[in-house]
């Protein structure tokens, strides 16, 4: 086919692509028009295909479903700007790999260095500053459990009014029977509700908690972490 005809059929394709409105001397050229709405067809399958794969893509791992092909063989202008299109994005996705690779391999120690560093982190954090630890418990100023006793919604604010009746303080050794904190709704972990046994942390500085525990499951297993860390918290200044 010659360069001007290559021409005619990749202007018509292009033309499908972007949706252009196509100009009156435009339909009115028949192997024109036919091209543009062969193109047409054709990106319509492949946007239906698009489709498919991404359903399928997003579909649970367990029951993957095939991809059908139904696309039918394009006009050889089609097939050769296709081949230029999807060559293009080929070489310029194979480039990005070869320099990702590289970069990864000179820059390995590093990363490797950085994860070890960021492994660290999370393990001080874990084992101290986080509820429950030894580094909270040294700095908080109430750290109690209970029963809810009352709940009250306070209008236009988000908040709500939570009253606790105090039945263990681990910091301080004791307090007072109920407590009671104006909270946002949005910092608890769920919906209170009279009868609902809680396990709460106060840090210094705070006035309300700002850390519920919620549920008999949740509570035991903090419990345990609260209690296991008091006698190390009593060593450490805040």
């Amino acid at each position: 086919m010659s360069a001007e005809n290559e021409t005619y059929d990749s202007d018509a394709l292009m033309a499908a692509i972007t949706g252009e409105e196509l100009s009156d001397e435009a339909r009115a050229d028949t192997a024109f028009l036919a091209e543009y709405r062969a193109a047409e067809a054709d990106i319509a399958l492949l946007r239906e295909q698009l489709g498919i794969l991404g359903e399928t893509l997003a579909a649970a791992p367990a029951s993957p479903k095939p991809v059908p092909a139904r696309l039918r063989p394009p006009s050889p202008a089609r097939r050769r700007a296709r081949t230029l299109v999807f060559g293009t994005l080929a070489v310029a996705a194979a480039a990005s790999v070869v320099t990702g690779l590289g970069w990864l391999l000179g820059h390995s120690g590093e990363l490797n260095s950085d994860a070890g560093a960021s492994a660290d982190s999370a393990s001080k954090a874990e084992t101290g500053v986080r509820f429950g630890g030894p580094a909270y418990l040294s700095c908080a100023t109430t750290v109690a459990e209970g029963e809810v006793t009352a709940v009250k919604e306070l209008p236009a604010t988000g908040q709500v009014q939570v009253t606790v009746r105090v039945s263990r303080y681990y910091t301080p050794t004791h307090g007072a029977k109920d407590l009671t904190y104006v909270v946002d709704a949005y910092d608890l972990p769920e919906p209170l509700t009279r009868g609902t046994p809680v396990l709460f942390g106060v840090s210094q500085g705070s006035p309300v908690p700002d850390h519920w525990v919620v549920g008999t499951g949740a509570i035991a297993r903090e419990r345990a972490w609260i209690t296991a860390s008091l006698p190390e918290s009593r060593t450490l200044p805040c």
